[in-house]
């Protein structure tokens, strides 16, 4: 994975508009991104244009059967029960 930790800077508009360097746009390849407003500091991301397929792969697989989370939900709703039975 790279990481990239260069500061750019970009000016803003009369209309709040700001204008992303070329290298970033094309490194990104979005049309629109993301700015999470941290309070002191924002975070710009890069939004994919099909944000399902690029999801597709970080969650892929059949993740746990019903069957054995159900049962450690009863395991720990028991082990709840016998810890408050107890005092």
């Amino acid at each position: 994975m790279m990481l990239f930790m260069t500061g750019v800077r970009a000016k803003v508009t009369r209309n709040g508009q700001v204008s992303l360097p070329a290298e970033l746009r094309h490194r990104w390849g979005a049309e629109s991104v993301l700015v999470v407003d941290r309070g002191d500091y924002a975070i710009v991301r890069p939004i994919p244009k099909d944000t399902v397929t690029a999801l597709k792969g970080a969650f892929a697989g059949p993740g746990p059967a019903s069957e054995k989370v159900r049962a450690a939900e009863r395991k720990a709703d028991a082990e709840s029960e016998s810890r408050r039975g107890s005092r």
